[in-house]
Protein backbone atom coordinates (compact mmCIF):
# COMPACT_ATOMS: atom_id res chain seq x y z
CA UNK A 1 0.00 0.00 0.00
CA UNK A 2 1.34 3.39 -0.97
CA UNK A 3 1.70 6.37 1.34
CA UNK A 4 -1.14 8.11 -0.52
CA UNK A 5 -3.42 5.15 0.22
CA UNK A 6 -2.57 5.40 3.92
CA UNK A 7 -3.29 9.13 3.85
CA UNK A 8 -6.74 8.57 2.37
CA UNK A 9 -7.47 5.70 4.79
CA UNK A 10 -6.56 8.05 7.66
CA UNK A 11 -8.82 10.69 6.16
CA UNK A 12 -11.68 8.17 6.05
CA UNK A 13 -11.05 7.35 9.73
CA UNK A 14 -11.25 11.08 10.54
CA UNK A 15 -14.58 11.19 8.69
CA UNK A 16 -15.88 8.30 10.79
CA UNK A 17 -14.87 10.07 14.00
CA UNK A 18 -16.44 13.35 12.85
CA UNK A 19 -19.71 11.61 11.99
CA UNK A 20 -19.70 9.64 15.24
CA UNK A 21 -18.92 12.73 17.30
CA UNK A 22 -21.62 14.74 15.58
CA UNK A 23 -24.16 11.96 16.04
CA UNK A 24 -23.34 11.46 19.72
CA UNK A 25 -23.48 15.19 20.47
CA UNK A 26 -26.81 15.71 18.69
CA UNK A 27 -28.36 12.58 20.23
CA UNK A 28 -27.19 13.50 23.73
CA UNK A 29 -28.51 17.03 23.32
CA UNK A 30 -31.91 15.79 22.13
CA UNK A 31 -32.18 13.40 25.09
CA UNK A 32 -31.14 16.09 27.55
CA UNK A 33 -33.50 18.70 26.09
CA UNK A 34 -36.59 16.52 25.91
CA UNK A 35 -35.86 14.30 28.89
CA UNK A 36 -34.40 16.75 31.35
CA UNK A 37 -35.18 20.23 30.03
CA UNK A 38 -31.51 21.13 29.64
CA UNK A 39 -28.80 20.67 27.07
CA UNK A 40 -25.15 21.03 26.29
CA UNK A 41 -24.65 24.40 24.61
CA UNK A 42 -21.24 23.51 23.21
CA UNK A 43 -22.61 20.43 21.42
CA UNK A 44 -24.80 22.50 19.09
CA UNK A 45 -21.89 24.57 17.90
CA UNK A 46 -19.39 21.73 17.73
CA UNK A 47 -21.78 19.47 15.83
CA UNK A 48 -22.15 22.21 13.19
CA UNK A 49 -18.37 22.56 12.98
CA UNK A 50 -17.99 18.76 12.68
CA UNK A 51 -20.59 18.77 9.90
CA UNK A 52 -18.70 21.43 7.94
CA UNK A 53 -15.46 19.44 8.26
CA UNK A 54 -17.28 16.23 7.37
CA UNK A 55 -18.59 17.75 4.14
CA UNK A 56 -15.32 19.25 2.93
CA UNK A 57 -13.05 16.36 3.96
CA UNK A 58 -15.59 13.97 2.47
CA UNK A 59 -15.39 15.91 -0.80
CA UNK A 60 -11.66 15.12 -0.94
CA UNK A 61 -12.30 11.39 -0.53
CA UNK A 62 -15.15 11.51 -3.05
CA UNK A 63 -12.87 13.22 -5.59
CA UNK A 64 -10.28 10.49 -5.22
CA UNK A 65 -12.85 7.77 -5.87
CA UNK A 66 -14.61 9.69 -8.69
CA UNK A 67 -17.82 9.66 -6.68
CA UNK A 68 -18.97 13.23 -7.27
CA UNK A 69 -22.17 13.54 -9.23
CA UNK A 70 -21.74 14.45 -12.84
CA UNK A 71 -23.62 14.83 -16.07
CA UNK A 72 -21.88 12.63 -18.62
CA UNK A 73 -24.44 12.25 -21.42
CA UNK A 74 -22.35 14.28 -23.87
CA UNK A 75 -19.02 12.82 -22.78
CA UNK A 76 -20.18 9.22 -23.24
CA UNK A 77 -21.53 9.81 -26.74
CA UNK A 78 -18.51 11.49 -28.37
CA UNK A 79 -15.35 9.97 -29.82
CA UNK A 80 -12.28 9.28 -27.68
CA UNK A 81 -10.29 12.39 -28.76
CA UNK A 82 -13.26 14.70 -28.10
CA UNK A 83 -13.89 12.94 -24.78
CA UNK A 84 -10.30 13.62 -23.73
CA UNK A 85 -10.70 17.31 -24.61
CA UNK A 86 -13.96 17.57 -22.67
CA UNK A 87 -12.51 15.80 -19.63
CA UNK A 88 -9.42 18.02 -19.81
CA UNK A 89 -11.67 21.11 -19.84
CA UNK A 90 -13.85 19.79 -17.02
CA UNK A 91 -10.88 19.09 -14.78
CA UNK A 92 -9.41 22.47 -15.71
CA UNK A 93 -12.62 24.15 -14.55
CA UNK A 94 -12.52 22.21 -11.28
CA UNK A 95 -8.90 23.31 -10.82
CA UNK A 96 -9.86 26.94 -11.53
CA UNK A 97 -12.66 26.85 -8.94
CA UNK A 98 -10.31 25.29 -6.38
CA UNK A 99 -7.76 28.04 -7.01
CA UNK A 100 -10.46 30.68 -6.49
CA UNK A 101 -11.65 29.01 -3.26
CA UNK A 102 -8.07 28.74 -1.96
CA UNK A 103 -7.33 32.36 -2.92
CA UNK A 104 -10.48 33.59 -1.18
CA UNK A 105 -9.85 31.51 1.92
CA UNK A 106 -6.31 32.81 2.22
CA UNK A 107 -7.53 36.39 1.64
CA UNK A 108 -10.08 35.98 4.44
CA UNK A 109 -7.71 34.07 6.74
CA UNK A 110 -7.04 36.99 9.07
CA UNK A 111 -10.73 37.88 9.33
CA UNK A 112 -11.69 34.31 10.21
CA UNK A 113 -8.73 33.89 12.57
CA UNK A 114 -9.82 36.90 14.60
CA UNK A 115 -13.54 36.05 14.54
CA UNK A 116 -14.57 34.04 17.60
CA UNK A 117 -17.37 31.46 17.85
CA UNK A 118 -19.95 32.56 20.44
CA UNK A 119 -20.15 29.41 22.59
CA UNK A 120 -16.87 27.51 22.19
CA UNK A 121 -14.82 30.71 21.88
CA UNK A 122 -12.81 28.98 19.14
CA UNK A 123 -11.28 30.97 16.33
CA UNK A 124 -13.48 30.58 13.24
CA UNK A 125 -10.42 29.66 11.21
CA UNK A 126 -10.88 26.19 12.72
CA UNK A 127 -14.15 26.03 10.82
CA UNK A 128 -13.34 27.83 7.57
CA UNK A 129 -9.73 26.66 7.48
CA UNK A 130 -10.88 23.28 6.15
CA UNK A 131 -11.22 24.99 2.77
CA UNK A 132 -7.43 25.16 2.52
CA UNK A 133 -6.77 21.38 2.44
CA UNK A 134 -9.99 20.77 0.51
CA UNK A 135 -9.22 23.21 -2.31
CA UNK A 136 -5.54 22.24 -2.37
CA UNK A 137 -6.08 18.48 -2.56
CA UNK A 138 -9.06 18.51 -4.92
CA UNK A 139 -7.24 21.06 -7.08
CA UNK A 140 -4.14 18.86 -7.14
CA UNK A 141 -6.18 15.81 -8.15
CA UNK A 142 -8.05 17.79 -10.84
CA UNK A 143 -4.79 19.25 -12.15
CA UNK A 144 -3.18 15.82 -12.39
CA UNK A 145 -6.24 14.43 -14.16
CA UNK A 146 -6.30 17.40 -16.49
CA UNK A 147 -2.67 16.78 -17.43
CA UNK A 148 -3.36 13.06 -17.80
CA UNK A 149 -6.20 13.64 -20.24
CA UNK A 150 -4.32 16.40 -22.09
CA UNK A 151 -1.25 14.19 -22.63
CA UNK A 152 -3.22 11.04 -23.39
CA UNK A 153 -2.06 9.06 -20.36
CA UNK A 154 -5.66 8.96 -19.12
CA UNK A 155 -8.24 7.66 -21.54
CA UNK A 156 -11.86 6.75 -21.34
CA UNK A 157 -14.38 7.70 -18.73
CA UNK A 158 -13.38 8.04 -15.09
CA UNK A 159 -14.85 5.24 -13.03
CA UNK A 160 -15.63 5.00 -9.38
CA UNK A 161 -12.87 3.45 -7.29
CA UNK A 162 -15.41 1.40 -5.35
CA UNK A 163 -17.77 -1.30 -6.41
CA UNK A 164 -21.47 -1.29 -5.58
CA UNK A 165 -20.90 -4.10 -3.07
CA UNK A 166 -18.48 -2.05 -0.95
Amino acid sequence: MKLIDYFFKALEVVLVFLLAGMTIMVFANVVLRYGFGSGIDISEELSRFFFVWLIFLGAIVAMRHNMHMGFDLVVTTVSEPVRRVLLTLANGLVLAVCIMVLWGTLAQFHVNATNIAPVTRMSMIWVFGVLIPMSSLIGLMAGLRMLGYATGRLKGMPTSGRSVAE
